[in-house]
């Protein structure tokens, strides 16, 4: 995953050597393998990582409701399903291809909003894989400008940007001075499309409450400002695994209601993504990674 947040830093684990080691293995060896000897190494991770194991453990309790048996149980595949996910992006940096599913209303929709001039704001959130999708799939017309945290190791940088950049995709770094909100802002002018995540306030106090899975979920204030005062849409897309192979991407376009006041329409946008992201946590249980407590009650 890719920013910070309190304890959690959200960086891929290991030290570059055994990045670079990995690649390498994944190159010649199925993924599979790799999942199977995890397996085992999740249940001591686990047992040491004890900050993640009880966020998560909490958000199946208390959140979804879950008996304690099949929350400890969700918890473990949480974790073995985000490790899939981590190796899924060092095997696509030694050449792995995966398949990608789409619905096809979905996908003319937002080839449609591809070919038009002006731009849009695309949502991500820490759910699925969606950084694999940007190392396969490119927009014809538009470029597009991901908003990431810089703090990966050299190795993960290196080929992120590597492959990023076959796919015309060119990375903002989140910057302390906030000059990253120019640089989006004038992908938007140009008719780009920037891409932030909707699950994270990094930068600025200011959130936006909404209601999700029971409780109250703070969301970040900057997409939705960007959106609303250009009036473009916002497209949250969700990038879900299948199997060992295939991904499942979902898209879904949201426009401001230019009937409600610039505040209410911007709480009107941050409610539909909380909403959004409930209904696929529901669906994929165990692909939720964020591993700090999101929700308040």
């Amino acid at each position: 995953m890719s920013l910070e947040h309190d304890n959690w830093k959200g960086t891929t684990g290991g030290m570059p050597w055994m990045q670079r080691t990995l690649i390498c293995w994944l190159s010649v060896v199925d993924q599979r393998v790799i999942y199977a000897i995890m397996s085992v190494v999740i249940l001591f991770y686990m047992l040491f990582g004890h900050a993640g194991y009880i966020t998560m453990y909490h958000f199946y309790r208390r959140c979804r409701k879950e008996s304690w048996y099949r929350a400890f149980g969700h918890v473990y595949m949480n974790h073995y399903r985000f490790g899939q996910v981590v190796i899924d992006r060092f095997a696509a940096f030694g050449g792995k291809k995966y398949q990608f599913v789409f619905d096809e209303a979905c996908r003319n929709e937002y080839l449609a909003l591809g070919k038009k001039e002006e731009g849009f704001v695309q949502l991500s959130c820490h759910m699925g894989n969606y950084e694999l999708a940007g190392y396969s799939m490119r927009q014809e017309r538009k470029k597009m400008y991901p908003l990431v945290f810089m703090g990966e190791t050299e190795t993960m940088m290196l080929n992120r940007q590597k492959m990023f950049r076959e796919n015309g995709i060119e990375m903002v770094p989140v910057a302390s001075d906030m000059s990253h909100v120019f640089v989006l802002n004038n992908a938007l002018r140009e008719g780009h499309i920037a891409s932030m995540p909707g699950d994270r306030v990094f930068g600025s106090t200011k959130s936006l409450p909404c209601a999700f899975m029971g409780g109250t979920a703070d969301l970040p204030v900057g997409p939705f400002q960007m959106a609303v005062t250009r009036d473009l849409p916002v497209v949250p897309v969700f990038v879900m695994k299948e199997n060992w192979n295939t991904y499942r991407v979902f898209s879904y376009i949201l426009m401001p209601d230019n009937d409600l006041p610039k505040p209410l329409r911007m709480q009107r946008l941050a409610q539909q993504f909380a909403d959004l992201m409930s209904a696929m946590v529901d669906r994929y249980p165990t692909q939720w990674f964020n591993y700090f407590d999101f929700v308040r009650y």
